[in-house]
């Protein structure tokens, strides 16, 4: 989370933060301007921070911390955690832990999409009602389509675009709700 962030969610200037955290403005300005990198904040300044704002530490550097894997290995994790956790686990776990709405939150909306488009699918085939905690994430789709790199790699050797059409019509409907194509998420190794 950035500090402009939560002084958004508190209803807090930089300078209120400044007053109360005991953490000069200075710095607090030149760490939302990018001048100052909060990764690199002594300890107490993090502590401060974070007590005021009412996070964690953790919470504060996050964007410092996650590393983005690429579209692919995401579907891949996301489709293990499935296969290794049970359909209920994982929706459970999904719901407790707010991923979705976190990776929304930083832009990252295929990730996020295709979270919530599983946790749909999910939720469908095991005839659960559907959490309306992200409907507002629903309005969401992504511009382009997103297909498999197996699909891509095929239409390129055999210069044809009809394998994409194929997987258009394999597409489970959650997942090309959101522009993406998704036609098998329990056949992995």
């Amino acid at each position: 989370m950035n500090i402009d962030d939560l002084l958004l969610q508190k209803s807090m200037t930089k300078y209120s933060l400044s007053q109360a955290s005991g953490v000069p403005y200075t710095t607090i300005r030149d760490i939302c301007t990018g001048k100052a990198k909060i990764e690199k904040c002594a300890a107490d300044t993090l502590y401060k921070l974070a007590k005021t704002l009412d996070v964690t530490i953790e919470d504060l550097i996050s964007d410092c911390l996650e590393y983005r894997m690429s579209f692919e290995a995401y579907k891949s994790t996301v489709c293990h955690q499935v296969k290794d956790m049970g359909d209920l686990a994982f929706i459970i776990d999904t719901l407790k832990s707010n991923r979705i709405r976190h990776l929304f939150d930083r832009k990252w909306y295929p990730e996020s999409l295709y979270l919530l488009a599983m946790l749909d699918y999910l939720s469908r085939e095991n005839e659960l009602p559907v959490c309306a905690e992200y409907n507002d994430i629903r309005t969401t789709r992504l511009q382009e389509t997103i297909y498999p790199s197996s699909i891509l790699v095929l239409c390129a050797a055999l210069k044809s675009d009809a394998p994409k059409t194929k997987s258009l019509t394999e597409a489970i409907p959650e997942f090309m709700r959101f522009n993406i194509v998704e036609s098998e998420i329990r056949d992995v190794c």
